[in-house]
């Protein structure tokens, strides 16, 4: 299958350091793949490389080669923003604009210029319904979403990017902010998700990325150890360094 992202040789450092050295890594088309390894490994600065966050910080350099399907995702001519709506991103905590739960999902389709509302109230309620929260919310439209609970506001998160029809969906650890609960509850999301898109999560429960994932790949130091089906990783590792950390002996 040819992958919906290609990533060859990429390399990323802050100043003099290297965090990322000649990273090799394909995603393909409706799969879950998992990023973990310890703290620092480099998946979080990895996975920001993917709609091009690491832009936004000053004195960061990388190299190599990211494809999109066919787009060059670094290529100078590449629109960022229209880059970025189709590789969305989920970050860490929920982070609610202080609109209405409306206006929160609403907020890129305005972005990118759609006005008509018969079109957004369609696209909010179906993008509701994809992050499982339309009938939690659906008589109170115009709350703000600050008033909702911590995990109605990252599935509010989740929402405001299905809203604008990405085709990948990148995630810093969704979940670590969230109770068991509601964990749960973006996790069961994800899996009936990934049906229309392709989402890469970064996480640090390595419970979750066997519950969730079809693909793990396992970072340490800035390198790629370790890439596989999450069955062959976790039970079978190929490297003594994947073994030891799955098993809990470092990290």
């Amino acid at each position: 299958m040819q992958p919906i992202i290609t990533t060859k040789n990429v390399k990323l450092s802050y100043g003099s350091f290297e965090a990322l050295h000649d990273i090799n890594l394909d995603f393909e088309k409706n799969k879950i793949t998992a990023l973990i390894g310890p703290s620092g490994c480099g998946k979080s600065t990895y996975l920001r490389c993917l709609n091009r966050m690491n832009d936004l910080i000053d004195g960061v350099t990388i190299t190599g080669s990211f494809k999109l399907n066919d787009l060059d995702m670094y290529d100078e001519k590449t629109d960022v923003v229209e880059l970025r709506r189709k590789v969305g991103m989920v970050f860490q905590q929920p982070i609610p604009f202080p609109l209405s739960i409306r206006e929160n999902v609403a907020y890129g389709l305005k972005l990118n210029g759609h006005v008509a509302k018969e079109f957004i109230d369609q696209r909010v309620e179906e993008s509701l319904r994809q992050a499982a929260l339309w009938d939690e919310v659906k008589d109170r439209l115009n709350d703000s979403a600050l008033s909702l609970s911590g995990g109605q506001q990252q599935r509010i998160s989740i929402a405001r990017v299905l809203a604008v029809r990405p085709e990948v969906i990148l995630m810093d650890e969704p979940t670590s902010a969230l109770d068991p609960i509601s964990s749960a509850q973006i996790e069961d999301t994800l899996l009936a998700l990934k049906k229309d898109y392709t989402i890469i999560i970064v996480t640090h429960n390595m419970q979750q990325a066997t519950r969730l994932s079809d693909k793990t790949a396992f970072f340490n130091l800035g390198n790629l150890i370790e890439f596989d089906t999450t069955e062959k990783l976790f039970m079978n590792p190929s490297k003594k360094e994947t073994d030891d950390y799955v098993n809990g002996k470092f990290g």
